[in-house]
């Protein structure tokens, strides 16, 4: 703790994004960054606690305090040494990343501004990055042979864990390139696919090899050739809204919008009849969660005309505080992003009854108003109807309502599963810290 007085002294500065009317024509990155001076004042505000939360909250344990320190003394190197330990890729999580460690930090107990751990992460790494404090590994091989299934973030952290111990890992996907959820369902205005690319150069030049396009269904092959294997498909069945006129033209998952158009930016071309757009059309995004968010922010940048989110769900309690799951655990508060920000009807407790159209295309969606009751029996609240129908008119709707968990069948003793593929839907946080744990079972059972 360089500073004693800094979490006292210095206010939260974050850096913000790029203004409205700058960042809704393009899909360059909405979030600006601190120069190096005002990022390492920041780094100051940690306090080094006694029980570090923020290293209690992280899924990957990272140790925010040391990497503050070392940021904050100006030592970048030994901040990105200390940051990689514990985070195989620092710079997707300090884009993306909801920061549950902030939510633990005892300053967001004291004052509700915690140190920004997440903005100073991303900042370190893009550092490490010019400054050459990223290089490559060669680690010594011990002849045996992994296969990951899934270049997604717990496929590419396993591998890259893997691959360090030694072990020659190859990584299937059925993608023509890999990231995954981190290429095909993030927006390029929240992270750029260029950032996956320069990380996979590195696990290239690493060893680990990349077989792009193969669809693998049958996971017993690759269980007889290889040592081991690790599954890490996430979670790819939406959940649907079957409801009347589910058929109609205009009506689509959300990460079908999402997927084409970074396929788009990446110089993809589709025609007329494929190609999903938002121009011009009043477009109803069917889900309160990041996905809708993030189809919300996409629309925009296409040209819609209106952009409409409902959520059957009741609307978050105001924060920044949550009675119901409180500190250090992460609120589950109202929250507005900045795809938000650029402009969306929001309403909650609204129930889809039916889809309507004309001449087989989408014209409006008949919904809803609803209630919650409590379950005399326990366990899910009884929906209620409350308002009368009404018709929100739309050209195109996203459904972003969520994945289900996988189920898997009985595989062979070196097949092991990781990510959403085994826990369901969730963080990407989460599926690094997933991918790591598993390249370590791995390593125990063929070591055993």
């Amino acid at each position: 703790m360089g500073n004693p007085k800094a979490f006292i002294e210095v206010a939260r500065q974050e850096a913000g994004y790029r203004p409205i009317h700058d960042r809704i024509h393009d899909f360059g990155e909405v979030e600006q960054t601190l120069n190096s001076k005002d990022r390492r004042t920041q780094a100051s505000r940690c306090m080094d606690c006694g029980v570090p939360f923020c290293h209690w909250a992280c899924p990957l344990g990272n140790k925010a305090p040391e990497w503050n320190d070392a940021l904050y003394k100006g030592d970048w190197e030994l901040a990105y040494k200390l940051l990689s330990s514990t985070n195989p890729f620092p710079e997707f999580t300090g884009r993306i990343c909801p920061a549950l460690c902030e939510k633990a930090c005892v300053l967001n107990l004291f004052s509700h501004e915690p140190t920004t751990n997440r903005e100073n992460e991303a900042a370190i790494t893009e550092v490490a990055f010019r400054e050459g404090f990223v290089t490559v590994r060669n680690p010594v091989r011990n002849g045996k042979r992994v296969a990951v299934i899934g270049a997604g973030p717990a496929g590419l952290a396993a591998a890259d864990a893997l691959n360090i111990k030694g072990y020659n890992v190859t990584v299937f996907d059925k993608n023509e390139a890999p990231g995954g959820l981190l290429r095909y369902g993030i927006p390029n205005f929240k992270l750029n696919k260029e950032l996956i690319n320069r990380r996979v150069g590195f696990m290239k030049q690493e060893g680990i090899m990349f077989e792009l396009g193969q669809a693998i269904n049958d996971v017993s092959p690759l269980a007889s050739e290889y040592d081991a294997v690790v599954i890490a498909t996430g979670t790819p069945v939406p959940r649907d809204l079957k409801v009347p006129g589910r058929e109609l033209k205009g009506v689509h998952f959300a990460l079908e919008i999402l997927s084409q158009q970074n396929r788009v930016l990446a110089g993809a071309e589709f025609n007329k009849e494929e190609r999903i757009t938002a121009k011009g059309k009043d477009v109803l995004v069917i889900g309160g969660g990041d996905t809708g968010s993030d189809c919300i922010g996409t629309a925009h940048r296409q040209g819609a005309t209106s952009v409409t989110q409902i959520e059957i769900m009741p609307r978050p309690i105001d924060g920044p505080e949550d009675p119901n799951n409180p500190w250090p655990n992460y609120p589950r508060t109202f929250k507005t992003t900045s795809s938000h920000e650029e402009g969306c009807t929001r309403r909650w407790n609204i129930n889809t009854l039916e889809f309507l159209g004309e001449d087989g295309a989408l014209t409006g969606v008949k919904v809803q108003e609803i209630d919650w009751k409590p379950n005399p029996d326990g366990g899910r609240p009884i929906m209620v109807e409350k308002g009368k129908p009404e018709i929100i008119k739309s050209e195109l709707v996203l459904l972003a309502m969520g994945f289900f968990k996988p189920e898997h069948p009985e595989y062979p003793a070196n097949v092991f599963i990781c990510g959403d593929a085994v826990n369901g839907p969730s963080l990407v946080v989460r599926a690094l810290a997933s991918g790591r744990d598993a390249a370590e079972k791995v390593d125990k059972y063929l070591n055993k």
